[in-house]
């Protein structure tokens, strides 16, 4: 199937061909004909597998008629993190780059100033996350009232990050005659109460297992020591060709200085985190998609929905707290058909997590040692009686009794040493030289 079969105008596939793609992704085969249809919509489907083309090109199409109010958008999108968002905003101005549909970004980081005064010209299109919308709402500087198509991008990531509650109330702002998206990699049971809740009678539509890691990529294990951690990194990224890569870890203090100690030893790194200011975490985002940077160094920010393309490798510095990041993580390489190489580094503190991911992708991860091996190691432990010692034929040698030097006489010259009374004695009272000789000892 090409993408004319799909039911989409003429611009879009212009577009689409401008692009360079011919065929769609399964997730976009089976879910543009349904949106295209104005029916509620849940996707389910791994990390890398279009899912945000097969929202934003049925949109384009569905928008194309029709125009937009001051303050009033057509459409809401919302996003999970303020990389994400950008990321479906780029698909619009690809995807519509031959329809004059306008659109408006609103997150956390950039000027509330500017966000308003695109808002007051009318858009089209309106890609936010939770509280920047809802912000600007209590302002009184947007309505909701004629949205006609609501997506939920990300949903489980939107739960691992605590959003539930505001999209919630964003939703009670919306009005009910409208078409509802809901995207996700998973469907824990809040996300499924969800969805019960916001939509009506959806088609669901899966293409790969839930949490499943693409077939794309080779994943592997390194156990390490945590003091070696850092050298077996690096020798790591020293034997892998490494055109670019990520480079998880999952605290921020831990990206920044890892990031600074990759380039001390002389890579091309850079960190990635939600405590940067926007333009900063923009602009170098961008620069390890132009291939000025090389490696990555990021939080979990970075985890999900990322589209950079002919990513090499992924190394997870950290074991993932959640199950679920592991698969999300390593879907940052092998996308679009391309294969891709991940290595996660374990100690004998991560079992606990490396189990569960074990138990959620449902094979086991070849694993390699980084550590030296002890000379003479035992597999187990000893038992009890080789550990005893050997008796000897042989006759012991007998003891002689060992000369102890007498204790020198006392002389009436000699200071008696303070010596404390029994417990129930106050703490300033002494021997005296008139108590027993034993005593004085």
């Amino acid at each position: 199937m090409n993408f004319s079969e799909l039911g989409l105008g003429d611009d879009i596939l212009k577009a689409i061909e401008d692009i360079g793609y011919t065929t769609p992704t399964p997730i976009q085969e089976k879910a543009i004909p349904i949106v295209l249809m104005a029916r509620d919509l849940i996707g389910l489907a791994q990390t890398g597998t279009g899912k945000t083309a097969s929202f934003t090109l049925p949109m384009i199409e569905m928008l194309s008629s029709g125009r937009a109010r001051s303050r009033m958008p057509r459409s809401l999108v919302l996003a999970p993190t303020r990389e994400l968002a950008a990321q479906v905003g780029e698909n619009f101005d690809l995807y519509g780059k031959y329809h004059k549909l306008t659109k408006a970004l609103l997150v956390g980081g950039e000027s509330m100033g500017d966000q308003i005064k695109i808002l007051e010209k009318g858009v089209d299109v309106l890609i936010a996350t939770p509280g920047r919308l809802l912000d600007l709402f209590e302002r009184g500087q947007i309505l909701l009232s004629d949205i006609k198509i609501l997506v939920i991008d990300e949903a489980d990531r939107m739960l691992d990050m605590g959003f539930i509650p505001d999209i919630e109330r964003i939703v009670s702002l919306i009005p009910p005659t409208r078409q509802t998206l809901l995207f996700s990699a998973t469907m824990p049971d809040e996300i499924k109460r969800l969805s019960d809740k916001f939509l009506s009678n959806p088609k669901m539509v899966s293409v790969a297992p839930p949490a499943s890691p693409a077939k794309t990529v080779d994943h592997r294990m390194l156990e390490v020591s945590p003091r070696t951690k850092k050298s077996a990194l690096k020798d790591l990224i020293d034997r892998e060709e490494v055109k670019n890569a990520f480079v998880f870890c999952n605290r921020k203090k831990d990206v920044d200085m890892l990031g600074k100690w990759l380039k001390d030893q002389g890579f091309s790194a850079s960190p990635l985190h939600g405590d940067m200011v926007q333009s900063k975490r923009t602009e170098t985002l961008q620069a390890f998609k132009d291939g000025k940077i090389v490696l990555l160094v990021c939080s979990d920010v970075a985890a999900r929905g990322l589209d950079v393309s002919g990513v090499s490798h992924v190394f997870n510095y950290d074991v993932p707290f959640n199950a679920d990041d592991y698969v999300h993580r390593i879907g940052r390489t092998g996308r679009a058909g391309l294969k891709g190489k991940a290595w996660t580094l374990i100690t004998e503190d991560d079992d606990k997590f490396v189990d569960a991911i074990i138990k959620l992708v449902g094979q086991d991860i070849p694993t390699e040692s980084a550590q030296p091996q002890p000379q003479e190691k035992s597999s187990r432990p000893a038992s009890k009686s080789s550990a005893k010692p050997v008796k000897s034929d042989k006759p012991r040698p007998e003891k002689r009794p060992e000369h102890k030097p007498a204790r020198p006489e006392k002389t009436e010259k000699s200071r008696p040493r303070p010596h404390r009374e029994a417990e129930d004695a106050g703490p300033n009272q002494f021997c005296d030289e008139t108590m027993p000789a034993f005593l004085r000892r």
